[in-house]
């Protein structure tokens, strides 16, 4: 198979990170006859430093050419006091919209050989992390209009707007459902139903969609009680389906009780444009050419790029295995390494991945 990929390495340690990702495609490529055309572009504060514009027309150019987008990491507190207009994170906003990406899928799994990095209790860790958390990405209060500044009696005052469609939400549910078929049959949708009016909609469209899909077990949780349940028990939830803010929220406390927000992968999907996967940590402008960036979740970020984009299952499959034999070693990178280990590199953890491919 032929792919063309655009490569968005980004900020901080986002070079770094998607130094590895390509080792691990090129291996993928030797192993299984597949060749892989890479382009890279400018995206985030390395974009702003540049041309002045977090989200250049030519990256996106480049990404809607691409078959897949992979980007390493964007941000960092050199453009904490720019204007807000043009601040990093607006090109990773920005590049979700231009594609289309309202699907956002991130998997909070815990690896066995780490069962002693998570924070719950040994108990709890026992019972299974095994969680998607399917979220929303184009509308919501992120996106919904009107928003800016205003003033109230006097008072400068700002105000932002939750806003869904039923298209919107029918598409997510239809994307959370089919991912439940392949895997445990459980849907949970979140919202705040009690409150929000948006969230009242949410839910009849979410039960309208259901009717579609009667193999699927189908439960409804308020958000706050959804965020206890995660950290009591989070071997209760299969798939998350929920809006932009609360998936914001949820996925990323999915992902600490795992013990390593550097081992987690995501996927950005639309209807017909190029998916955009990238792991879900930041930039780490504190280690950021140091060489300790933990790789793992960009190389798992390429096993769901090749599974979801391209249906490349013993792909996929095999970089997957390839992460748990170097784990099963005992080879850890820093934020996952017990007290008294010695960590490897950023570019050694690479090397290892690679070699077991």
């Amino acid at each position: 198979m032929n792919i063309t990929l655009c490569l968005l390495p980004g900020d901080g340690i986002g070079p770094e990170i998607m130094a590895q990702a390509v080792k691990t495609l090129d291996r993928v490529a030797d192993r299984f006859g597949h060749a892989f055309t890479t382009t890279e572009a400018l995206i985030g504060g390395a974009a702003i430093d540049a041309v002045g514009n977090p989200l250049p027309a030519e990256t996106v150019a480049a990404c809607k050419a691409a078959d897949a987008v992979l980007l390493g990491a964007v941000g960092g507190p050199k453009w904490d006091a720019i204007d807000k207009a043009i601040r990093p994170e607006r090109g990773l906003l920005g590049i979700r919209k231009e594609l289309g990406l309202f699907a956002n899928l991130r998997p909070a799994t815990l690896f066995p050989q780490l069962a002693a990095s998570s924070f719950l209790r040994p108990d709890i860790v026992a019972r299974g992390i095994d969680v998607m958390v399917v979220r929303e990405l184009t509308g919501g209060l992120y996106f919904g209009e009107p928003r800016g500044e205003t003033e109230i009696d006097g008072e400068r005052a700002a105000y932002n707007t939750m806003v869904y469609r039923v298209s919107e939400i029918r598409r997510i549910a239809k994307v959370a459902f089919e991912a439940a078929r392949k895997r445990s049959g459980r849907v949970c949708s979140v919202d705040k139903a009690n409150v929000l009016d948006v969230s009242q909609l949410w839910r009849e469209v979410v039960v309208d969609v259901h009717k579609d899909y009667p193999d699927v077990e189908l439960t409804h949780m308020y958000v706050d009680n959804a965020s206890m349940q995660l950290v009591r028990d989070p071997s209760q939830f299969d798939v998350i389906v929920t809006g932009n803010l609360f998936g914001d929220i949820l996925s990323d406390e999915a992902s600490v009780i795992t013990g390593s927000i550097g081992m987690l992968p995501s996927a950005s999907l639309g209807v017909a444009n190029p998916g955009l996967y990238e792991p879900i940590h930041g930039s780490a402008p504190d280690i950021t050419g140091q060489d300790k960036a933990n790789p793992l979740a960009t190389i798992l970020s390429v096993a769901m790029m090749l599974r979801h984009s391209f249906g490349l299952q013993k792909e996929a499959a095999a970089i997957e295995n390839a992460v748990s034999e170097v784990l099963t070693a005992g080879h850890r990178t820093g934020d996952i390494a017990a007290p008294g280990e010695t960590p490897v590199g950023c570019r050694k953890m690479g090397d290892l991945v690679a070699e077991r491919l």
